[in-house]
């Protein structure tokens, strides 16, 4: 097995995310690598955009309409603030 520091993000998830995850959370409630929003509008001129949307690579559901957490991976080579959202 490849040491932890080295995983890649997809290994962490596979390895203990993902199973941490499902041990406490109903399968059925779990979106993962799901987009959360439709993404910001931009516009320029007369012309406007939407900008890609959030992504989430777990998103968890109190029920089927209302999603009640946001789960964000990252690899060993980030800090723990490396999935905040910063306006």
């Amino acid at each position: 097995m490849v040491d932890k520091a080295n995983m890649t993000e997809e290994e962490i998830k596979l390895n203990y995310i993902t199973s941490a995850i499902t041990s406490k959370w109903d399968k059925t409630k779990i979106r993962m690598e799901y987009y959360f929003t439709d993404g910001r509008i931009q516009i320029e001129g007369k012309k406007a955009s939407r900008k890609k949307g959030k992504k989430a690579d777990y998103l968890l559901y109190f029920k089927s309409n209302l999603p009640i957490a946001i789960v964000e991976a990252k690899d060993n080579k980030h800090t723990i603030l490396g999935g905040m959202s910063m306006p």
